[in-house]
Order: C-alpha cells, then sequence, then structure tokens
C-alpha cells in the first residue's frame, strides 16, 4: 500500500513536471518567434532608413524644370478651384431657381384647377339649361302652339322682362276675377303673425351665423398665427437637431403653398459631402435619421412624460448609431424613452434592460437589469 501511494505520488509529480516542461516549451517558441519578429522589423527598418538617405540626396539636387512645372500645376489648380467655386454657386442659383419655378408651377396648378371646375360648372349649366329648353318646348307643343311660328311672330324688340311682366299682371288680373274669400282677412292676420315670427327667427339665424362667422375668423387667424409660429419651432429645431445627428450637413421646412391653412409642408433633407434634388434619393439610414430629427424637433417643442421608439436604429450604421444614442441621453434627462432594439451600441447607451430569454427550450422568461446597480455590482466583486 505505502508503494502504491508513493507510485501515485511520484507519477502526479511527473505530471506536474511534464506540465510545467510544456508551459516552457510553449513560452520559448513564443519568445523565438517575437525575436523573429523583431529581426525582420529591424531588416526593414534598416531597409526604408536607406531608402530614405538615397531618396534625401536625390532630392538634395535642385531641380529646376520640376519647380517650374510644379508652379505651373499650382496656378493651373487655383484656375480649376476657382472655377469649381463658380460652378458651385452657379449651382445653387439654378437651385434656388428651381425652387421658385416649383412653387410658381403650384399655384399654376391651383388656378388651373379652378378654370377647369368653372368649365365644368359651365357644361353643367348649359346642360340645365338645355333641359329646361327642351322641357319649354315641350309644354308649348303640349298648349297646342308651335314653337317656330311663335318665334317668327316675335318683334325683335321683344324682351324677356317685359313678357314676364305682363303675364303676371294678366294673372293678377285674372286672381281678381275669382270669388271673393270671405276668411281672407283672418288668413292674412293669421300669415302675418307667421310671417313675423319667421322674421324674427330670421333675425335670430342671421345674428348666429354672423356671430359663427366671426368666430370662424378668429380662428383662421388663431390657426394661422399658432401654425406659423409652431411651423418656425419646429424648423428651428430640425436645423439645431439634423447636424447633431448626421455630423453636419443642413436640412429645412418649407411651405408649398401661401395660404397657411391649405398649404402643405415639404422637408429638404442635405446631408454632409452630397448634394440632392429629392430626399427619395436618400439612403435608408439617412431618411431615418432625418426623420428622428423631424420627430424629435417636434417633440421638444411639446414633449410628453414618455417616448416609445420601435426599431428606429435598424437601418443606422456604428457611427449613427452613436449619435443617436448621445442624442438620446441628451434628451432622456427630460424625457423617459423607450427603445425596442437588437443594436447593441443603443443597448450600452440606455440605463435599464428588459429582455425575454429563454434558458430551457420552449420557456421563456422576462429578465430585467438595472445597468447602474450591475456596474456597481462588478466594481464591488
Amino acid at each position: 500500500e505505502e508503494a502504491r501511494a508513493a507510485l501515485r505520488e511520484a507519477e502526479e509529480q511527473v505530471h506536474t513536471r511534464a506540465l510545467a516542461l510544456e508551459s516552457r516549451r510553449a513560452r520559448l517558441q513564443s519568445l523565438q518567434q517575437a525575436s523573429e519578429r523583431l529581426v525582420a522589423q529591424r531588416t526593414q527598418l534598416e531597409t526604408q532608413a536607406t531608402d530614405i538617405e538615397a531618396q534625401l540626396r536625390m532630392g538634395s539636387e535642385p531641380d529646376a524644370r520640376h519647380e517650374q512645372e510644379r508652379a505651373t500645376y499650382l496656378e493651373q489648380r487655383l484656375l480649376f478651384d476657382r472655377a469649381l467655386v463658380v460652378a458651385r454657386q452657379a449651382l445653387e442659383d439654378l437651385a434656388q431657381e428651381t425652387r421658385g419655378l416649383e412653387v410658381e408651377r403650384s399655384r399654376f396648378d391651383a388656378a388651373s384647377n379652378q378654370l377647369r371646375d368653372a368649365v365644368t360648372q359651365r357644361r353643367v349649366d348649359e346642360q340645365g339649361a338645355r333641359v329646361r329648353s327642351d322641357s319649354l318646348r315641350t309644354s308649348i307643343e303640349t298648349a297646342g302652339f308651335d314653337l317656330d311660328a311663335l318665334t317668327a311672330a316675335l318683334s325683335e324688340d321683344a324682351d324677356d322682362a317685359t313678357w314676364r311682366a305682363r303675364s303676371e299682371d294678366i294673372a293678377q288680373k285674372m286672381r281678381r276675377l275669382e270669388p271673393v274669400n270671405l276668411a281672407a282677412i283672418q288668413e292674412y292676420q293669421e300669415q302675418s303673425e307667421r310671417k313675423s315670427y319667421l322674421d324674427a327667427q330670421l333675425g335670430d339665424l342671421n345674428a348666429a351665423l354672423a356671430q359663427l362667422e366671426g368666430a370662424i375668423r378668429k380662428l383662421d387667424r388663431e390657426t394661422r398665427s399658432r401654425f406659423k409660429e409652431t411651423f418656425e419651432r419646429v424648423n428651428a429645431g430640425l436645423q439645431e437637431l439634423f447636424p447633431q445627428l448626421f455630423g453636419g450637413g443642413h436640412a429645412y421646412l418649407e411651405l408649398t403653398g401661401e395660404d397657411l391653412l391649405d398649404t402643405g409642408v415639404t422637408i429638404m433633407a442635405r446631408p454632409p459631402g452630397k448634394r440632392v434634388s429629392s430626399i427619395s434619393l436618400l439612403s435608408g439610414g439617412e431618411k431615418a435619421l432625418t426623420a428622428v430629427a423631424l420627430v424629435f424637433s417636434i417633440f421638444r417643442l411639446n414633449p410628453a412624460p414618455f417616448c416609445l421608439l420601435d426599431e428606429v436604429d435598424a437601418p443606422l450604421d456604428e457611427a449613427n448609431v452613436a449619435r443617436f444614442s448621445t442624442m438620446v441621453h441628451d434628451m432622456s434627462e427630460h424625457v423617459q424613452f423607450i427603445i425596442v432594439t437588437h443594436n447593441k451600441a443603443t443597448m450600452e447607451a440606455t440605463s435599464q434592460l428588459c429582455g425575454v430569454t429563454m434558458r430551457e427550450a420552449g420557456v421563456s422568461r422576462l429578465v430585467q437589469v438595472d445597468l447602474a446597480e450591475a456596474a456597481k455590482l462588478a466594481g464591488a466583486a
């Protein structure tokens, strides 16, 4: 038994010594590789030093022809830079003129639509007049008269108003020949009282209508004032937040019409290093950041207790996610943000994490982590 115990102890010592020997061999091999890399780097540096000395010796000899070509190229570069500045200014002027033409085209389209509606109304009126003419022709023929003969018998100075007046006069004379209605006085009194009542109702309605129209005008003025103020504040917020999210560039809001009650709003966005004529030409991430800038500018104007963002950072790259997270962190001092995301960088910027884990197949479990508390526990450990 003692021999077996000694044998086991000797075997353990042999195993320990073998592990230590293998570790020293691995370390020795690592040191040899590091030494070889240092030798290779030294050889490379010596070669570079030799090349640099040769270049310095060659560059110490002045070459007048190269200096002259260099001066010529510099002069041409200055000319090209000036031409580029002029071309960029011309392009900006053309863009401004294009926006003005777009506004003018919208105004012309509105005027064209009004004229089209007027033409349609004229056609409807013409159709109604034609229907009335056919009805009158039918009535004349039913009465046993010939329309052509009546038209030929009319004098050249015949007037519709005169004929209507004569017709009404004859109708009144015919009504006077009717039997006398003995109850007409009582009916007249009743109708007079009803007329007085209806006149009073009409006066009340006119007063209410005038009051309502005054209220509508007041609401229109208030709506225009509030819309203009809100538009300017949102536009200022967009111009402030857009460069922060994109790291440069600029964006602004533009009205499509002159009437503030009927106008539309267009967003113009130009990321740094790009010149786009339409927001539809932006990438998915740029469109998402532009929308975030607009939403945050509106949210700053009228903040709520909390804000829910669902996969907003999905189309963003790492740099844009970092700027987005910074802005959310700054705004979280006044508003509580709830973010649904799968992005690790966004998760790192949050203070609390809530998720669903499945430690066992088919069994889901809700998990909540306070990152500040976790950091404290990790520091204590």
